[in-house]
């Protein structure tokens, strides 16, 4: 089968995400930034200035990453936490939360080290991902960020997808479409 893309131009960025099968019925568009500092740099950027007043940054392993590093290192070298898939040795103490999210195939757990609750209690927290489709990824976020004590002032994405669009709480760039088996934009 011929691999399909679909063109769209995000943060002034114009790229090809490949269509891959999510299931019998169903395509999802590809996003990674991983390995594009260029488009890493503009969404960052183009968040930024979309973002309410936070004291932290929050995201999840693994591809909100590169992300979460750039909107800090642009607004001063702040501080940002991360939520990892697994406890590290380095961890002082970790608060957990399960996520399932629409491209892994089994659950997951997301941990938060205790040093990083410690920071945030109190603070007000911008949750942060790379996108956001059914939303269970960034619910896992809010409550680590509940369960540290922080307070929860916005969620960002660069891509809403699918019905994500319709949410009111969520500060996006742009639209991320579903497509049908064949490839085609889903209304």
């Amino acid at each position: 089968m011929e691999q399909k893309y679909y063109r769209m131009t995000i943060a002034g960025c114009e790229r090809d995400l490949p269509l891959c099968p999510l299931n019998d019925d169903m395509m999802i568009a590809a996003f990674v930034i991983f390995g594009d500092p260029e488009l890493t740099t503009a969404c960052a950027d183009a968040l930024l200035k979309k973002a309410p007043t936070y004291d932290y940054l929050i995201t999840a392993e693994a591809k909100g990453i590169p992300l979460v590093h750039e909107m800090a290192r642009l607004a001063g070298n702040q501080r940002y936490m991360l939520a990892r898939k697994s406890p590290k040795l380095y961890m002082t103490g970790v608060t957990e939360v399960n996520v399932r999210s629409i491209t892994t195939d089994h659950p997951q757990k997301l941990y938060l080290d205790t040093a990083d609750a410690e920071l945030m209690k109190g603070k007000r927290i911008l949750i942060v991902d790379d996108v956001v489709s059914l939303g269970d990824s960034l619910h896992a976020l809010e409550e680590l960020v509940k369960a540290a004590g922080g307070e929860i002032c916005g969620r960002m994405t660069i891509l809403a997808e699918g019905n994500a669009k319709n949410r009111d709480d969520l500060i996006y760039l742009d639209e991320l479409p579903l497509f049908d088996k064949n490839g085609n934009v889903l209304k």
